[in-house]
C-alpha cells in the first residue's frame, strides 16, 4: 500500500508504494481510509522535537474511512461503514488524566497518512453524517483537544467569555467553533490581520494583534476580561495572558508550540486566584461527548486545503511558518 512513512530519527520522510498491507486482528477493524489530516505533531516529529521517535513509521494521527474488514471478537456489522478514528491508544481508566500507556497514533505506532490502518475496533466512531470524508478527517485530534480544554477542564459556560489565542491553528479554529456554539463570548489573539478577520466571521466578538506593543491592555480595555484563557502556545509571554483574566477565573493550556518554559508575574496568580489548568488530548468519554456536540450544532472544521498524499512532506515542511487557517487534509483514496 501508498504510506507516507517517516524513513529515518533525523525526520526524512519518504513516499512509499510498497508498505504492507496490515491485518485486522483481533478485536481490531481494518479501515480503508479516504483522507487524514496534518497535526502540528506531525511537524514536531520530523523536527525532532518530540521524545522516544522511532522509525520506519507511519505517521498520522486523525483519519476517516470505511471499515473494510474485522479481527475476530468484533461485530462484522462494522463492515462497509463510514468512519473516523479515535486519534490515540490506552488512555486508561480515569477521566481525570491519561494512564501511563497512553499514547497517540503515529508515533510510535503506525498511524493514519496511508492506504489503510488496523486500529482496535472500539477506536471507531460511525462519521457524523454532516461532513464529508474530508471534514470528518480533520476533525478528531483537534477537536477532541478543543473539546477537552474547553470542557472537561476549562468548564466554560455559556454566559462565560473566553480568550483563544492563535487562532488559525486547527485546535484554536474548532475551539472558536466549539465555544460560540455553546453561548459563549468568544475573543482571539493573532499575528495575522487575516486571520483575526476570518476569525470574526466565524463568530468571534473581537480579536486582537498580539504583535502589537501593550496588546493585553488594548483588549482588556475594549472588551474587559475574560474567565477563561485557551492557550497553545505557551513561552515567554505566557505572562502576559494573567492580567487578562477575571479574578477566579481559569487558564487552560494545552501546547507550548512557542516553547517548553513559561514566565509569568505570580502575584496575578496568587492574587487573583486564577486556576491554571493542563489538558492533552482527550478521553474516550469526552471523544464520544465530542462527536455528539458536532452533531448536535452541525459543526464542520474548517479546511485551509487538501492535498494528495504524494504531496505530504511538503505540506509538512510548510507548517514552518503556520500559514494555515484551519487543517491540512490529506487525500488518500
Amino acid at each position: 500500500m501508498n504510506a507516507l512513512v517517516l524513513a529515518s530519527t533525523d525526520g526524512t520522510l519518504e513516499f512509499s508504494t510498497g508498505m504492507q498491507d496490515p491485518v485486522a486482528g483481533p478485536g481490531e477493524a481494518l479501515v480503508h481510509l479516504q483522507a487524514a489530516a496534518v497535526n502540528r505533531r506531525d511537524f514536531w516529529i520530523t523536527r525532532g522535537g518530540y521524545p522516544n521517535i522511532q522509525a520506519p513509521c507511519i505517521l498520522g494521527s486523525d483519519g476517516a474511512g470505511i471499515v473494510e474488514a474485522v479481527g475476530k471478537g468484533v461485530d462484522p456489522s462494522w463492515i462497509g461503514k463510514q468512519v473516523v478514528i479515535y486519534p490515540s491508544l490506552d488512555w486508561g481508566e480515569s477521566q481525570n488524566a491519561q494512564g501511563s500507556d497512553f499514547r497517540i497514533l503515529g508515533m510510535p505506532d503506525h498511524g493514519t497518512f496511508a492506504e489503510k490502518i488496523s486500529v482496535p475496533a472500539q477506536q471507531l466512531t460511525e462519521k457524523p453524517p454532516h461532513l464529508n470524508m474530508h471534514e470528518a478527517a480533520a476533525l478528531p485530534l483537534a477537536a477532541l483537544t478543543a473539546y477537552r480544554a474547553l470542557f472537561s477542564q476549562g468548564r466554560l459556560q455559556s454566559h462565560e467569555s473566553v480568550l483563544i489565542t492563535g487562532i488559525g491553528g486547527g485546535v484554536a479554529t474548532i475551539g472558536l467553533k466549539l465555544a460560540h456554539a455553546c453561548g459563549a463570548r468568544v475573543l482571539v489573539s493573532s499575528s495575522s490581520e487575516d486571520k483575526l478577520a476570518r476569525a470574526l466571521a466565524l463568530g468571534a466578538t473581537a480579536g486582537v494583534n498580539y504583535t502589537r506593543e501593550n496588546w493585553s491592555d488594548e483588549l482588556a480595555s475594549s472588551h474587559g476580561r475574560v474567565d477563561l484563557i485557551l492557550d497553545g502556545a505557551g513561552g515567554e509571554n505566557f505572562g502576559e495572558l494573567l492580567p487578562l483574566v477575571k479574578p477566579g477565573g481559569r487558564v487552560v493550556s494545552y501546547g507550548g508550540t512557542a516553547g517548553p518554559s513559561v514566565t509569568f508575574p505570580i502575584r496575578y496568580h496568587f492574587w487573583n486566584q486564577l486556576q491554571l489548568i493542563g489538558s492533552t488530548m482527550g478521553s474516550p468519554t469526552d471523544f464520544a461527548e465530542m462527536i455528539t456536540f458536532v452533531k448536535k450544532h452541525d459543526l464542520k472544521p474548517e479546511i485551509d486545503s487538501v492535498t494528495p498524499l504524494e504531496g505530504g512532506g511538503d505540506l509538512i515542511a510548510s507548517m514552518a511558518g503556520s500559514p494555515q487557517f484551519g487543517k491540512l487534509v490529506l487525500q488518500i483514496s
